[in-house]
């Protein structure tokens, strides 16, 4: 926190500045909420036109950058980074938490604690589990029977780390997560009602993963639920049981992966997008927002729509749709120049 000068942030990201190094800037904004005395960035030249008109004292750009604007620049590589970085500076300072078990929490006699983890107020943690040192329960978080969690880990209000699942280090689970659901298993009969399968497995989750809001990862029938080292997934995802995903891959808002599919490392999976069950995503495949996934995808494609195909088919197939009312009013047009040339010749 405090006052720095665009010369000092500069310094800080590396960067080239253009303009008076003695700014002062003391918070940050986006380019439309900026007032004098903030630092913002441009990182989609799409945006150029917010720059242009922006209040901010300092700004970030890339080294292309050429349109005009009326304030400091400070030139990066990857204006997107810098910005994160210079927001390290300007944040609050985390909460602080004495080590220690508060007395409202429930611990089982036989859980074993590191010396140095918290457990907040009304955590429940059953016998068997593992707590990992320096993590955190910071409330009303549920830690099942047998379960494993790492160290650095946090967990924050009404999350549940179900029985026999493993967390690795540096995870975070945010508010009502749910990590170890029983996945949706049913046999059903000739008269049609359904007798849930037993869900035996668990789920897997490596290091510095974090887990958004809302989030669902059921765990496996039998074996395992894996979440590999460095996934981000945001809220309200739902992964289902047996579902591999790969390391360093991204799962944004409401985005649904069914049974035993299988995510690549470095994959983006965007809003809203789906994968049909029994399915391989391979590496660094990007799906678009909204797209459903019903067959495997080879690594290194851009898919999107429904059913996703490669983003260059699915753009012309699109636009092919966005034709066929006009199509439709041609044939309309043609068809009465028949109906028209009939009645006039009707012996032709």
């Amino acid at each position: 926190m405090g006052t720095w000068t665009a010369g000092s942030l500069a310094e800080h990201v590396e960067g080239a500045l253009e303009g008076a190094a003695d700014t002062p800037v003391h918070g940050l904004a986006g380019l439309r909420e900026a007032a004098p005395g903030d630092i913002s960035f441009l990182a989609n030249k799409k945006y150029a036109r917010w720059l242009e008109q922006t209040r901010a004292s300092v700004a970030l750009v890339d080294q292309s950058f050429r349109s005009s604007a009326p304030c400091a620049l400070i030139r990066v590589a990857d204006p997107d980074a810098a910005f994160a970085k210079i927001a390290l500076l300007f944040a609050p300072p985390d909460p602080s938490f004495t080590p220690g078990v508060h007395p409202s929490a429930v611990v089982a006699p036989d859980a074993s604690l590191a010396p140095d983890v918290y457990i907040g107020p009304g955590c429940v943690v059953e016998p068997g589990a593992v707590i990992g040192a320096r993590t955190r329960l910071i409330a009303q978080v549920y830690v099942g029977h047998d379960a494993s969690l790492g160290e650095d880990n946090v967990l924050y209000p009404h999350s549940t780390v179900r029985e026999r699942c493993r967390l690795g280090n540096r995870v975070i689970v945010h508010s009502n997560a749910v990590i170890g659901s029983d996945g949706f298993g049913y046999t059903v009969d000739a008269q049609g009602m359904r007798t849930k399968i037993p869900q035996y497995g668990i789920v897997i989750i490596g290091n510095d993963v974090e887990i958004g809001a809302g989030t669902t990862i059921d765990r496996a029938r039998f074996g395992r639920t894996v979440i590999g080292n460095g996934v981000k997934i945001d809220n309200l995802v739902q992964i289902a049981h047996n579902v591999v995903i790969g390391d360093h891959a991204v799962l944004v808002a409401q985005v649904g992966i069914s049974g035993s599919a299988i995510i690549g490392a470095h994959s983006i999976l965007a809003g809203q997008a789906g994968v049909v069950g029994h399915v391989e995503v391979g590496e660094r495949v990007v799906a678009m927002a909204r797209s459903v996934i019903t067959k495997d995808i080879p690594s290194n494609q851009i898919v999107q729509g429904f059913p996703a195909a490669p983003h260059d088919e699915a753009a012309r197939l699109h636009a092919h749709v966005q034709r066929l009312p006009k199509l439709k009013e041609h044939v309309r047009k043609l068809e009465q120049r028949v109906r028209e040339l009939e009645k006039k010749y009707p012996d032709a």
